[in-house]
């Protein structure tokens, strides 16, 4: 199995103020009043950026390089609440879109978008049941919240046209600033809360991945955890993720929050990527962390095999974020990318390594 997979994507904001219907701009941020602020930002940083564009522009040359690899299904972490309604979390940053916007997921023939993390409910449970109802009206499958606690730990089930199966579960911790109130209970819609890492946590979650999976299944995690900075992997991270490869029948770890990119391992020859930064924001006429590159970020293209779902190959493709669209970096940059990743990646004994064409190809 082909997978493309890559980090949060928040088509909010400013992106959504240069999409064909944005929402009403107005924030209610400490700073910031108005979303169309990002956008001036970006411009300042930039250049010009064009409104109403298409809904694949925000994707650029991802397109491109996606449908080249062929995947067999694509995953997001979707960071954003699609709704043009709902009250504003008092969190400080709030991220929403309009639904006549939802185009610009539709665009990249997303599968599967990850709703477990810590902006899905900025507008509230109102936009948080607003964006799963968006969601399945254009049949793409959702991980990680629901209008109850039940569905929130439900799998997204992708299916090939082979019968093979592959079960998204996902998981929103409060390390990544997701709120303890909006866990999704037995009659309130929220989030799949994962409080705290333990062995009772591990064999709760083997339970509840028991109770869907088929022999032939292929499963598969994501997790909201961690902070927005540092390359730091917390010890608990990595041992919590080792426990969930080794106990509960788990084949691929996604891990997301930080805004860069973070160190990939492969345990017993399953995959965990432990932070893949960033996709798509607008945040590019923000400064402050310009040492860590935001502005450049990864796809990544994992090759999974049948029937032992041990990782086969992983590339990741480089972008750039530039006018709130991706595009491929200089060879500088990619270098600078793959040295980086590589730097983090030899703790586990990895090494990361630029191919002719400006990929990245992770060895073990």
């Amino acid at each position: 199995m082909k997978l493309f997979l890559c980090g949060d994507v928040m088509p909010g904001r400013g992106i959504d103020q240069i999409m064909p219907r944005p929402c009403n701009p107005a924030l209610f941020e400490p700073h910031l009043r108005s979303a169309l602020h990002y956008v001036d930002l970006a411009e300042r940083r930039s250049g010009a950026i064009p409104r109403m564009v298409p809904f694949d522009y925000i994707w650029g040359d991802a397109l491109e390089e996606i449908n080249l690899c062929e995947p067999d299904f694509r995953i997001i972490n979707l960071e954003t609440s699609i709704t043009a309604d709902g009250t504003p979390a008092l969190k400080g940053i709030n991220y929403r879109m309009h639904p006549d916007n939802i185009g610009c997921i539709t665009a990249a023939q997303i599968d599967c978008c990850v709703l477990a993390n810590n902006h899905i409910a900025d507008w509230g449970l109102t936009g948080l049941l607003d964006t799963v109802e968006v969601l399945e009206r254009s049949s793409i499958a959702t991980a990680g919240a629901g209008r109850d606690a039940d569905a929130a730990a439900r799998p997204a089930v992708l299916e090939l046209t082979t019968g093979k199966r592959l079960l998204v579960f996902a998981f929103a911790c409060p390390s990544s600033g997701v709120p303890v109130h909006w866990a999704a209970e037995a009659r309130r819609p929220g989030v799949n809360f994962l409080e705290y890492f333990s062995k009772d946590m591990v064999e709760h979650i083997a339970r509840n991945i028991g109770k869907w999976k088929l022999p032939d299944d292929l499963v598969f995690v994501s997790i909201h955890w961690g902070s927005n900075w540092g390359y730091d992997i917390p010890r608990e991270h990595r041992d919590f993720a080792h426990c969930l490869l080794d106990g509960a029948g788990i084949d691929i770890i996604h891990g997301h929050s930080c805004h860069h990119r973070l160190a990939i391992e492969v345990h017993a020859g399953k995959p965990i990527l432990y932070g893949c930064g960033d996709f798509i924001n607008d945040y590019e006429g923000i400064g402050g962390y310009d040492t860590f590159r935001p502005d450049l970020t990864l796809g990544y293209f994992l090759d999974i095999g049948d029937p032992d779902h041990v990782l086969r190959g992983m590339q990741m493709t480089p972008f750039q974020l530039t006018k709130f669209r991706l595009n491929r970096p200089s060879h500088a940059d990619a270098t600078s990318l793959s040295d980086i990743l590589d730097r983090e990646c030899r703790r586990f004994g990895h090494r990361v390594h630029l191919a002719a064409d400006d990929v990245l190809v992770l060895s073990w």
